[in-house]
């Protein structure tokens, strides 16, 4: 395990996994919400955030986290391991209503420096409540296309990703 590439909904636990993934076998986790955003949530040009983002790819190991459909096959063509986070509407919305509380007025460690944690009602509902509608067919897509020299995991509940995790720790632990 060298390269993994962490795909999914928001709330789904892309930044967890990665995190646990990246203490558990000591490679380096890249997430890519800070390549999207600047301080005070102000976007990035689209070419802007896909260099970043090409340019951590071309590293020699990590842990990709996020979805970045324009990179994709970039990331999946040197990718080891592709892991697809699978996970219920509610469940994702609970965990990114859990997450606002929880970070609320600070950053997340998985985000831009001066992006701190708020509530805006039309992420939670177009972007997390709209996944199944307008994301979940393109990354069941990119996990049926993967290249056969990497290994995936398309992990549907939260019980599959504690499997997983658990494998993994038995593998490199």
């Amino acid at each position: 395990m060298k390269r993994v590439m962490i795909i999914g909904g928001s709330g789904s636990g892309k930044s967890t996994v990665a995190r646990m993934l990246g203490v558990i076998t000591g490679l380096p986790v890249v997430h890519i919400d800070p390549m999207y955003y600047t301080s005070g949530w102000v976007q990035r040009a689209p070419e802007e955030t896909h260099a970043l983002v090409l340019e951590a790819a071309a590293q020699e190991r990590w842990i990709f986290d996020g979805n970045h459909s324009r990179s994709v096959s970039d990331r999946m063509a040197r990718a080891d391991h592709f892991i697809f986070l699978d996970l219920p509407t509610y469940l994702r919305l609970w965990r990114v209503l859990a997450r606002t509380i929880r970070y609320w007025g600070r950053r997340r460690p998985d985000m831009a420096a001066g992006c701190p944690e708020r509530f805006n009602w039309e992420f939670i509902i177009g972007w997390v409540g709209g996944y199944y509608r307008r994301s979940h067919a393109r990354d069941v897509a990119v996990l049926d296309g993967a290249p056969a020299h990497v290994k995936c995991y398309h992990l549907k509940s939260r019980r599959e990703v504690r499997q997983f995790l658990s494998d993994v720790v038995a593998e490199y632990g």
